[in-house]
C-alpha cells in the first residue's frame, strides 16, 4: 500500500511539473503550438482544407485559438484531477466524497498557484476565468472516474452474486 501511494505521489508531481512547464512557455510559443493544433483540425474536420489557401487555413486556426487552448486547459486537469483521485484511494478511511473533495481541492489549488506563476512569464497574464475552466475541468475529470469506477465496481459485484 504505501509503494502504490509513493508511486501515485511521484505520478502527480510528474504532471504538475508537466503543467508548469507548458504554463512556463512565453505566449508567443504557446500560440503557436495552439494555431499547429487549430491547423491540424482543419486537416482532420474541414473539407477540402488542404485547398484552402495558407491565408484561410491560418484564419481557420486563429478562429478556434480561443476554444483550443481552454479546451487543453480543462483537458490537462482533468488528467491532474483523475491522478490526484487515485492517488486519494491510497488514504486510510477515506470515503468517496472525501477523496473526490479532496482531489477537486487540491486540482484547482494548484490551478490558482499555476496562474500565479504565468504572471512571471513574457506574455502571460493570471486569469480567474482560466482557474474556474482548470476546476472544472479536474472536476468533470474526477466525477468521470468515479463514475467509471462505481460502475466497475457494481459489475463486480454483480457478477460474485452471480457465482
Amino acid at each position: 500500500m504505501e509503494k502504490k501511494k509513493r508511486i501515485w505521489t511521484a505520478i502527480v508531481l510528474i504532471w504538475m511539473v508537466v503543467i508548469f512547464m507548458f504554463s512556463a512557455k512565453p505566449a508567443d510559443e504557446s500560440s503557436k503550438e495552439s494555431l499547429f493544433v487549430g491547423r491540424m483540425i482543419g486537416q482532420i474536420f474541414m473539407k477540402d482544407f488542404g485547398e484552402w489557401t495558407k491565408e484561410e487555413q491560418e484564419a481557420f486556426a486563429e478562429t478556434i485559438n480561443y476554444p483550443v487552448r481552454k479546451a487543453a486547459h480543462a483537458t490537462e486537469y482533468a488528467v491532474l484531477g483523475i491522478l490526484v483521485l487515485v492517488r486519494c484511494k491510497y488514504q486510510k478511511k477515506w470515503n468517496r466524497k472525501c477523496m473526490i473533495l479532496t482531489a477537486w481541492g487540491i486540482s484547482t489549488m494548484y490551478a490558482a498557484t499555476d496562474e500565479i506563476h504565468q504572471l512571471f512569464v513574457p506574455g502571460r497574464a493570471c486569469m480567474v476565468t482560466d482557474v474556474m475552466i482548470d476546476s472544472a475541468g479536474a472536476l468533470t475529470g474526477i466525477l468521470f472516474a468515479s463514475a467509471l469506477a462505481a460502475i466497475i465496481i457494481g459489475r463486480n459485484r454483480e457478477q460474485k452474486h452471480q457465482k
